[in-house]
């Protein structure tokens, strides 16, 4: 995933509202955003060449997705960051605990950073260059591939597109909008990651299409505040065209607290 705009608890009727395009080399193999057949609970893409996840939320209501780092390559061994998502959604310690063992151990991956919350608990953002950790206060978030917030045109962009859409109903179409914008930025604006200007100017939109790499999905999640789900994902091919769309609605269904 590489571009998330997020409204947490800002709308009277949807705590959660998630915008994300997920940007990833068209050759790698991955499944639509579906329930997972030995995970029933569990509604996410899956990228089948290491078996982990980009986005994906429960019906216990558990929610994560993450971006890459740019800039901070895989150690030796590292393990698939896909993993870090899969791991959450299918654990039962809070946001807090689970990303603050995480936080001890995060430098072993490549650069990344991770949103994890439930909708009746706490939204927890790590990132695992510093690392840095916070719980994150009702309001409208932005990732790409730096920090959290980090003023990149196409973060800024969306985010500000995510502020105006909760002031209304934020409906998927409208979403789907906002995460299809392919203008490149000016120069002026581009952020410097080491890549080049002419890299900076490709990579530079919220929606990508480049030759063999761009954007795969793009996914809106709604969280309604009468108990329901919903995530809706949409398909493109190297050509950026839409290749289908598939929505899942579902109650949630809060597991019983089991915590001391």
């Amino acid at each position: 995933m590489c571009l998330i705009a997020l409204a947490w608890r800002r709308h009277p009727e949807f705590p959660l509202v998630i915008a994300a395009n997920r940007d990833e080399f068209h050759a790698r193999p991955a499944q639509a955003a579906g329930f997972w057949p030995e995970h029933p609970g569990l509604c996410a893409g899956r990228d089948l060449a290491a078996g982990g996840t980009w986005l994906g939320i429960t019906r216990g209501g558990r929610f994560a997705a993450i971006t890459n780092r740019r800039g901070h390559p895989a150690p030796a061994d590292a393990p698939s960051r896909g993993f870090l998502t899969r791991d959450f959604l299918l654990g039962d310690a809070p946001p807090r605990e689970h990303v603050a063992r995480l936080r001890r151990d995060c430098e072993r991956y490549a650069g990344f950073n991770l949103l994890a919350g439930e909708i009746d608990g706490d939204l927890y953002y790590l990132g695992n260059h510093g690392p840095r950790m916070e719980r994150l206060d009702p309001g409208v978030y932005g990732l790409s591939n730096d920090m959290l917030d980090t003023p990149w045109p196409k973060l800024l962009g969306a985010r500000e597109e995510m502020a105006a859409l909760i002031c209304t109903h934020p409906e998927p179409e409208a979403i789907f909008a906002l995460l299809a914008d392919r203008t490149v930025p000016p120069d002026h604006a581009l952020p410097d990651t080491g890549v080049g200007l002419e890299q900076e100017r490709r990579l530079g939109p919220r929606f990508i299409c480049l030759p063999g790499y761009g954007t795969r999905t793009s996914s809106c999640v709604r969280v309604h505040r009468d108990g329901w789900a919903e995530l809706t994902e949409r398909s493109f091919d190297e050509a950026g065209c839409a290749t289908g769309t598939v929505q899942h609605r579902f109650a949630l269904e809060p597991v019983p607290a089991q915590r001391g």
